[in-house]
């Protein structure tokens, strides 16, 4: 049979089209998106900040030669110690107040749940300051101390006045204060670890002991950590308090030289403002390597340090300028 004239060609028969040189694309940048509020919000910060800083700088008032000069005085630096050792005793006592606390309040007693809920309920509720005050004036209320037999003989006498002193009365009622603080800190993070955990590890027929300190304790202190060093932080300012029960801290030496020298009470109180500021930011860089060192089994990769990221951010600023260059 003839094929008709006209007919389509089939693909088969078909010529094949010319190769043809293919061009390389050429690498399109990617603009980003533009936001222009956040320039704008950027650049009032920016404003804003520089005119703070520039009032701090240029203002008489803040009289930054006599804050030079108290800086580093002996009176200073006496009373920032007594600052730190109150500091120090009180928040391993009250950490360990807390724990305690912690886990009574989590027993199956109810003898001691409500204890601790009361303890908890009343310091909570009652101002540092009045705590303080209160055992500042305990030896009006007790003169002595005895250990014995309820409503029998003493075993033991102690003299309360001698006793309490100053350092005594600032560390007893700041560890009062933050056990009850600590308390519930202790009982989120416990709280927060999975309960699947609890019953592996009693699965494997471990003691409650070991259960608490090598399963349970480890994996809550990631909920601690960062909860309890805001405690920490708070800490450190309520020990501006203690100046009321007699204790010459940080602020007690700063409000004493105050009162022999009003012309400077500004510069001092400024003095006071940078010390909390130094002692304060050293705490906040402990809690963020701890809280890296606690993250290693909840993260895939760790946090990285203020180091790396500086280190990255100048990596990432030398391979846009050369890629700037090269355009």
């Amino acid at each position: 049979m003839s094929e008709a004239p006209g007919a389509a060609v089939s693909l088969a028969e078909a010529p094949a089209p010319a190769d043809t040189p293919s061009k390389p694309l050429e690498p399109q940048r990617v603009q980003p998106l533009r936001r222009p509020g956040r320039w704008i919000v950027t650049a009032v910060v920016l404003v804003l900040v520089a005119q703070i800083l520039h009032g701090l700088v240029t203002n008489p008032f803040y009289q930054w030669d006599r804050f030079r000069y108290w800086f580093l005085r002996p009176t200073v630096l006496d009373g920032l110690l007594v600052t730190l050792e109150v500091a120090a005793l009180s928040a391993v006592l009250g950490l360990l107040g807390g724990i305690l606390l912690a886990l009574a309040r989590l027993s199956g007693s109810p003898v001691l749940r409500a204890v601790s809920w009361t303890y908890t309920w009343l310091f909570r509720s009652v101002p540092l300051i009045v705590v303080l005050i209160f055992l500042y004036n305990f030896s009006a209320l007790y003169k002595t101390l005895s250990l014995g037999v309820p409503f029998g003989p003493a075993f033991v006498t102690f003299d309360e006045s001698r006793l309490a002193t100053d350092m005594t009365i600032a560390v007893i009622g700041l560890s009062l204060n933050e056990a009850a603080y600590a308390a519930e800190v202790v009982r989120g993070g416990i709280l927060s670890v999975d309960q699947g955990q609890h019953e592996a590890a009693a699965a494997l027929g471990l003691p409650q002991g070991y259960q608490f300190r090598r399963i349970v304790f480890p994996q809550a202190l990631r909920s601690i950590t960062p909860n309890y060093v805001n405690q920490l932080i708070g800490l450190i300012k309520s020990t501006s308090l203690v100046f009321y029960v007699s204790l010459l801290d940080l602020f007690g030496a700063v409000q004493s030289m105050g009162s022999t020298y009003p012309g400077d009470v500004v510069p001092l109180l400024m003095v006071a403002t940078v010390w909390y500021l130094i002692l304060t930011s050293a705490v906040s860089v402990v809690q963020f390597y701890v809280e890296r060192y606690y993250a290693r089994g909840a993260t895939r990769t760790l946090p990285p340090t203020p180091l790396q990221k500086a280190r990255a951010g100048l990596a990432g600023l030398r391979a846009r300028l050369r890629r700037e260059a090269a355009v």
